[in-house]
């Protein structure tokens, strides 16, 4: 699914290109609604006018061996957005612990590309994290917790996030075989979880990513 393709046409807008011009190219990754409608999604250029259901068995070839968890038990509207930091980061998985609806609107439809997995809870979760040999890091200012640029971070691992405000229960805290933190400057004493996400990714991805 490698096959080069011609530069596509661009619409005046910034978002999406046009319909493809000139003979459609070959190859079943590629959905002729969309080569002939034109493509107004939010993907990067390699997937322009691919199926949906090829560009996920595409990431699945090149994901990462992290994965992402969020405790769910207040409808967090963050969780939509570290759902869209894990695919940006090529997450392994996501898994939502608790409540199995969650916010999806700060996904921005990128859970459509990310496998989401749900676990009722907490012991649930972490039973499968033990059979999947995976140790849980968890993302809380505690105590013990240590800075995320300096501590350990195993590259096939589960980052466990909290919700805003309350942060991590103690059962998840408890679970867990590492605390790390980010290190702030300023007054307050909690950063913005999807935030927090963000950054705890995109340091797992300083340490371990391929070039894209």
């Amino acid at each position: 699914m490698t096959d080069p393709q011609p530069e596509p046409h661009r619409e005046a807008s910034t978002h999406g290109v046009g319909p493809w011009p000139g003979a459609w190219p070959e190859g079943d990754h590629y959905d002729p609604e969309l080569l002939a409608n034109g493509d107004s999604r939010n993907v990067v250029d390699r997937y322009r006018y691919w199926r949906m259901e090829a560009i996920v068995a595409d990431l699945d070839t090149r994901r990462h061996p992290f994965h992402v968890a969020i405790e769910n038990w207040q409808h967090d509207m963050n969780i939509g957005s570290i759902v869209r930091s894990a695919n940006a980061f090529l997450a392994e998985s996501v898994h939502i612990i608790g409540r199995k609806r969650w916010n999806r609107r700060g996904a921005m439809v990128t859970d459509r590309y990310q496998h989401v997995v749900h676990h009722p809870d907490v012991a649930s979760f972490a039973a499968w994290a033990a059979k999947e040999g995976l140790p849980i890091i968890a993302v809380d200012n505690v105590g013990d917790a240590v800075p995320v640029d300096r501590a350990e971070l195993p590259e096939r691992c589960v980052l466990l996030f909290g919700q805003e405000g309350p942060g991590l229960t103690d059962e998840a805290l408890a679970a867990a075989s590492g605390h790390i933190e980010i290190t702030q400057y300023g007054s307050t004493r909690s950063i913005n979880a999807s935030a927090a996400g963000a950054i705890v990714m995109y340091e797992w991805a300083r340490r371990y990513a391929r070039d894209a």
